[in-house]
């Protein structure tokens, strides 16, 4: 565990230099292994001119890319092993018991920020490669470890080692599933609405308009469409209570207490089914709103403005009938003697870069997603080592090994 313990010291916040830090970190660890490894300081400016830049939401100087590969000793196949390197800010440091970047181990557990969310996940792809090593055995095929940055705010890393030509034939993202294998991934796109009013003294505040009345009937709009994009799901996403979210993470509105406000900018979150397409998904949230706008006098004159903003995470899912989840399954049935089940998650992650460039994909890894992004961020040391055994045992037989 001190692999874990010292990556989660390093607190490597989307978009900051920690970020890179950690990257250079896991290579230093990479290079006893003898592996090719590609450690490359990306051309940020070009990726975000291709037209299928992902979006990011954090300010950015650097990004860099990782990746290791086995040496090829056969014609197999290539399975890639992926995780982000990145974590979510800790938020309010009063929720937190202790430091969030200082590992706290109680019982089976261990705590802090990126705890299951995913540098468990990255080291156990770390123990899977060293365990490969140490074992001396012959892979027909190759393994890939890849690191990558800026998962949390829209994938550039995953883009970004896509776009270098680090491919493979399969892929494990080892984001925390509780050891179930996730097949699919809902999208999620982040929005801006601005709301018009008109400012006035609040003394006579129904000389004006108020931007955040106005916003009302718009949020209750949004409200009503998260009603109807669930009334039908795939089956795979029937386990969450709601499949596809839309929810308001910031509201701001006015300048001054006795001003009636003129301006209301609301930014949010909008899920995207499975299958559908992204253009598709933010027509519909803008149609739900325009006509909000035209059965109100004022807003039809002042309608409200739509922008999409930051990361842009389309929907993916894997093949059915791929061999990858079986085999997934029956690693983790073997090592635990317990079902591996085929779900799929309402949110958005590097699953729809590999699965969009016929890379068929799923997510297998130590941790519950329920745990992500809390002050109580945590992982089971346990599941941690459970699935450590479980990849190795999917190398071993997506590569068709043999003992040398």
């Amino acid at each position: 565990m001190s692999d874990l313990q010292a990556l989660l010291a390093i607190p490597s916040i989307t978009g900051s230099a920690a970020e890179s830090q950690a990257q250079h970190w896991l290579a230093d660890r990479i290079e006893p292994l003898g592996l090719e490894t590609d450690l490359w300081s990306m051309d940020v400016a070009a990726l975000e001119a291709d037209p299928g830049f992902p979006g990011t939401e954090a300010p950015r100087d650097e990004a860099w890319g990782l990746v290791a590969t086995t040496p090829a000793t056969g014609d197999g196949p290539t399975l890639i092993l992926q995780g982000h390197i990145d974590v979510v800010p800790p938020g309010d440091l009063d929720n937190w018991i202790g430091d969030p970047f200082t590992p706290r181990i109680v019982d089976d557990v261990i705590f802090g920020r990126g705890a299951c969310d995913m540098k468990a996940g990255l080291i156990a792809n770390l123990a899977a490669m060293r365990a490969l090593h140490a074992s001396g055995v012959t892979l027909r095929g190759r393994v890939a470890f890849q690191s990558v940055v800026s998962e949390e705010d829209g994938g550039l890393g995953a883009f970004g080692t896509l776009m270098r030509g680090h491919r493979g034939d399969a892929c494990v993202i080892t984001e925390p599933t509780s050891g179930d294998a996730i097949t699919a991934n809902g999208g999620a796109l982040t929005f801006r609405i601005s709301v018009t009013g008109q400012a006035t003294h609040g003394s006579t505040r129904y000389a004006g308009v108020s931007a955040i009345d106005k916003f009302l009937p718009v949020y209750k709009a949004l409200a009503e469409l998260e009603t109807d994009r669930n009334a039908s799901v795939d089956p795979r996403m029937n386990g969450w209570q709601i499949a596809y979210p839309i929810s308001v993470g910031i509201v701001h509105a006015g300048d001054w207490a006795s001003t009636v406000p003129d301006l209301l900018v609301a930014e949010g979150r909008y899920g995207v089914a499975l299958g559908e397409p992204v253009d598709q998904a933010r027509a519909v949230l803008e149609s739900r709103i325009a006509h909000v706008c035209a059965a109100d006098p004022w807003l039809s004159e002042h309608p409200v403005q739509i922008e999409w903003s930051g990361g842009q995470f389309a929907s993916g899912q894997m093949p059915t009938g791929d061999p990858l989840l079986p085999l997934t399954q029956t690693a983790w049935n073997d090592i635990t003697g317990r079902e591996s089940r085929d779900r799929g998650a309402p949110y958005g992650s590097d699953l729809r870069h590999y699965t969009g460039v016929g890379i068929p994909t799923l997510q297998f890894g130590p941790g519950a997603a329920h745990h992500a992004h809390s002050p109580i961020e945590q992982v089971s040391i346990d599941e941690f080592q459970r699935v450590t055994e479980s990849l190795v045992l999917i190398i071993l037989r997506a590569t068709a090994s043999s003992e040398s």
